[in-house]
Parts: structure tokens; C-alpha cells; sequence
């Protein structure tokens, strides 16, 4: 349930370009945006938030992530009109498009470092599959792996990545494995696309312990979802303490999504939220930044976008306790006792 108490500043970033980046029926495509946007207009959250259009990142932004081989051949690629790999598709535009979104991305993360409580990029294409070497999964560049380190950059040392979106993070996971200044936490369906997150890939060398993954079974609901959040994520965060919180908010573990098999419901996504707002309430001064990944339900995806920017905007949501599957407490289970060699408030 939802009651509205406070009024947070909070602000989408979003630019036209974004739909530049053509890519006919594939299901990451320009109407997912202008959904989300329709949405919010036809509901008037439009008229409670902030509207900043965003710069493109330089090559040396890019760079504090990908490697100048990486982005030479997304450049070229991009201009002869070739497929990055089967999944991700080029036009002669996306390879702007692509820097205008990680730009989004970093604009979301100087918003909030401003005068916002909030932000929430409206990107695209999406970034957490690309690696430091190669696009790949819909992905050119890695937005919240870029915006990370802008916001280190920027003078906070300690950042905080929550990936909710139903694919492992396989990019952002590689470019801080060994990273100890990024606590990377993801939730996903497991086994899935693009295979890799599962438990034992804690991180490396100094980074050991810093990457959280929490691979669910296919059919896991929004319980399961919470307590991943509430008995995982909730203590290690507080034990981190994030000079700021970013959110790779993808919104495809929705029941009937079409590229997963997970049954989150749009309410779910506001728990979630939630619980990621009181984070940062209580270790950064509230500040959040999300950045959109995937979500390919058109209703599903502008109505779970509206329920996150609720919580921004400041509704309260209550937290109820329900009991997840045997199966997914099983798995919960061996995940704490991974993680407790590194986060001891885990019970």
C-alpha cells in the first residue's frame, strides 16, 4: 500500500535522440520509451518531476570503462550498419546514441550530486551486459559501470550497483570484479542469459566480497525478490556504507514479461524501491540514481517505471513479510552463508 507523506526533488533524464537508435521489431526498440513516457504523461506523474536532457559522454568517460578497441569497433560497426553479435543491433546512430546514454547515465549521477534527491535515466540502448572489451546482450556501453566511476570521479569513494533487471549484470560484474570501492549486488533468473551470476562469484584479490549475486530459480515472486533485498543487500549495504547508490533498474523480472520466466509484480518493483531509498537515506543523504535497463512488456515496463518514481517522488511504501518458496529459501540460505566471510551483520 502506498501512502504519499513527503515530496522528494526527483527528475527523469531523457533525450529524443535515445529513439534514434533503430532497431525494427527487436525487442529492445524506440517504443519502449515513448511507453514509458505516454504513461506518465497520461497519468500526470510528468507534472511532479523534473525533466533534464542529458550531454554525451567523452571518449575518456567511456574509457574509465571500455577500452579504446571496444569503442573503435562500436564506432565503425555503427557506421557500416553491423550487428554488434546476434542480439545487438546497429544503426548508423546508435554508436552517438550509445555515448548520449551513458551520458544520460552520468547526468542522472550529477543531478542527484546537485540539487535532486533522485533521478531516473530513460536510456537507451541499455548497458549492463557490455564489458570492458565488447558489446554485447542489446548493450554498447556499460551506462552504470560509466556513471560509477564518473561519480568516484566526482569525489565519492565508495558506490553502490543494485541490479534488479532479470539478466545477470555479466559487464558491470566484470569491470569492478577485483574492485573493492564498488559493492555490485544483482538479483536474476538463474540459469539464464547470459549464463554467468551465480553465488560463488564473490570478486577477486581485493574486490573479494564485493560482488553480491543472488541467482533465483524461474518463477520466483516478488517474495523472494524482497528477501533477497531485505536479508542480503540490506546488512552488507549498511556494513559498506555507498557515498551513493545507483540502480541498474531493469524491469523484465515482471510475471509475463516475454524474455524471462520470473512473476514480479509492478507493486513488487515499489518494495524494492523502497528498500533502496531507505538505504540511501540512511548512508548518502537519500541519494539514488537509476538507470534503465531492460523490460519488453510495454505495460509492464511504463507501469513499473511509474511505481519506482512514485517512491522517489516520496510515497511510502509498507514492507509486508511473506514467506518465499522452499526453493528459493534454500538458495537464499547458501548465499548468507557465502557471504557472511565477508558481511558479518548477515544472519
Amino acid at each position: 500500500m502506498l501512502n504519499s507523506l513527503n515530496n522528494y526533488r526527483c527528475g527523469i533524464i531523457y533525450h529524443p535522440d535515445y529513439l534514434k537508435h533503430e532497431t525494427g521489431s527487436h525487442p529492445e526498440n524506440k517504443e519502449r520509451l515513448l511507453s514509458i513516457l505516454a504513461h506518465l504523461r497520461e497519468t500526470e506523474r510528468m507534472t511532479k518531476l523534473e525533466l533534464k536532457e542529458p550531454r554525451s559522454a567523452t571518449l575518456d568517460e567511456i574509457q574509465y570503462i571500455h577500452s579504446k578497441e571496444c569503442i573503435e569497433k562500436a564506432r565503425k560497426y555503427s557506421e557500416l550498419e553491423m550487428s554488434l553479435d546476434s542480439d545487438t543491433i546497429l544503426c548508423k546512430d546508435s554508436y552517438n546514441v550509445a555515448l548520449r546514454a551513458a551520458g544520460g547515465a552520468i547526468t542522472a549521477v550529477d543531478a542527484v550530486f546537485d540539487k535532486w534527491d533522485s533521478a531516473f535515466a530513460l536510456v537507451r540502448p541499455p548497458g549492463h551486459h557490455a564489458t570492458p572489451t565488447k558489446g554485447m546482450g542489446f548493450c554498447i556501453f556499460n551506462n552504470i559501470a560509466v556513471a560509477a566511476r564518473h561519480a568516484q570521479k566526482m569525489g565519492k569513494k565508495r558506490v553502490m550497483i543494485v541490479d534488479w533487471d532479470v539478466h545477470h549484470g555479466n559487464g558491470t560484474q566484470d569491470a569492478f570484479y577485483d574492485d573493492p570501492t564498488v559493492l555490485y549486488f544483482s538479483t536474476h533468473q538463474y540459469p539464464h542469459y547470459p549464463g554467468t551470476g551465480w553465488m560463488d562469484e564473490i570478486g577477486i584479490g581485493d574486490g573479494e566480497g564485493f560482488n553480491i549475486n543472488v541467482p533465483l530459480p524461474a518463477g520466483t515472486e516478488d517474495s523472494g525478490f524482497i528477501a533477497s533485498f531485505k536479508e542480503i543487500l540490506v546488512p552488507a549495504a549498511r556494513e559498506f556504507s555507498p557515498d551513493i547508490v545507483l540502480i541498474s533498474a531493469g524491469m523484465d523480472a515482471c510475471r509475463n514479461d516475454g524474455l524471462a520466466q520470473m512473476r514480479m509484480s509492478v507493486e513488487g518493483f515499489s518494495v524494492l524501491a523502497s528498500i533502496v531509498r531507505s538505504i540511501a537515506k540512511e548512508c548518502c543523504s537519500g541519494k539514488v540514481a537509476a538507470v534503465l535497463e531492460g523490460g519488453y512488456d510495454l505495460k509492464l515496463l511504463s507501469h513499473s517505471v511509474a511505481a519506482v518514481l512514485d517512491v522517489f517522488i516520496g510515497k511510502e511504501v509498507e514492507i509486508e513479510h511473506h514467506e518465499p518458496s522452499p526453493q528459493v529459501r534454500m538458495r537464499l540460505d547458501e548465499i548468507k552463508k557465502i557471504q557472511r566471510r565477508f558481511w558479518q551483520s548477515i544472519d
